[in-house]
């Protein structure tokens, strides 16, 4: 038997993938926007059975207020209530800008066993002009209505005390309730500044 070969094998020279081959194209579906007016940013709609797979990129938030947590909580209500009871893990790995101290960690204060608490994805964040948080939060799957929902976040922040801090949570919302909404809040006082956008994940 012999082997065929294409004759042009570049990437840029294909133009469609067959049916059976998933492209995971992102499709931005909103852009929420900080302008210190609240501790809080949310999304209400367009969350919905359209994508298996929603990826929220937080891209700069910076909390008014130094020594404070970025967390997250879902709804199945529209936003009326945030309220989904949670169970979570959460580890970490964290570097001080002198290379003082490194650690990689599980952290017990930080996961949620059967909660309706808000689940914490950042922490530590410093109010410096120059600090803040990125990452990113999958949320799976969320209309079905057999299955609970797994999410899982990574983040890093520059912290209050001159620290990098990676930060990993995962877990699952126990409900079999579709989850429509979700709300980013500061621990304490205002999201200064910094961008959350939404992708639907085909």
């Amino acid at each position: 038997m012999s082997l065929k070969f294409a004759n042009n094998n570049s990437l840029s020279a294909i133009t469609s993938l067959p049916d059976s081959i998933s492209g995971g194209a992102w499709t931005l579906l909103s852009t929420a926007t900080a302008d210190d007016s609240g501790t809080n940013l949310s999304f209400t709609s367009g969350i919905d059975s359209t994508y298996k797979e929603y990826i929220f990129k937080l891209i700069n938030i910076h909390n008014a207020t130094g020594n404070t947590g970025l967390l997250f909580n879902f709804s199945i209500d529209g936003g009326s209530n945030y309220n989904v009871t949670k169970t979570t893990t959460f580890f970490e790995t964290h570097q001080k800008e002198d290379g003082t101290d490194t650690v990689l960690s599980y952290s017990t204060s930080r996961d949620l066993a059967q909660s309706t608490s808000d689940q914490k994805i950042g922490h530590d964040m410093g109010d410096g002009n120059d600090e803040c948080l990125s990452g990113t939060l999958h949320l799976f799957d969320p209309s079905n209505t057999t299955f609970v929902k797994h999410f899982m976040s990574d983040c890093n922040n520059a912290s209050h005390n001159d620290y990098s801090y990676r930060t990993f949570a995962s877990g699952y919302g126990n409900t079999t309730s579709a989850i429509n909404a979700i709300t980013f809040v500061s621990s304490s006082g205002n999201i200064e500044s910094g961008v959350i956008k939404l992708y639907g994940v085909s």
